[in-house]
């Protein structure tokens, strides 16, 4: 199991914006073999006295944070894909994303332990 997960600040009035933009990513997505996909909503982000979500990504006021993660079967499978995705013309043709995308953080991690499912 390999997992990428991102945390973006998105305009609260864009939720359905987002909403279409994260389905129809998530189709693109499952074709190059990603196994599942959560996209959460901001309910409750506690400030924090260092940082927090918020500060993590310079979110302004009025924006929500978003946090989604993929699971891939392993690392070389979403390595490989992420090289055919972006030879896809779809990237270039699905519009700009609802949301500063140069304020998301991206991270990749190889599970220590997982319970459930």
């Amino acid at each position: 199991m390999y997992i990428t997960s991102l945390v973006i600040p998105v305009p609260a009035e864009k939720l359905d914006a987002y909403r279409k933009w994260a389905e129809m990513s998530a189709a693109f997505f499952k074709e190059y073999g990603c196994l599942e996909i959560v996209e959460a909503w901001e309910d409750f982000i506690p400030e924090g006295k260092t940082t927090d979500f918020r500060k993590a990504v310079a979110a302004k006021p009025g924006e929500k944070i978003v946090l989604t993660w993929q699971i891939w079967s392993d690392k070389e499978t979403f390595e490989a894909a992420e090289h055919r995705m972006h030879d896809d013309p779809r990237m270039d043709s699905a519009g700009a994303p609802p949301f500063d995308p140069t304020r998301l953080i991206l991270g990749c991690f190889t599970p220590l332990l997982t319970m459930g499912r």
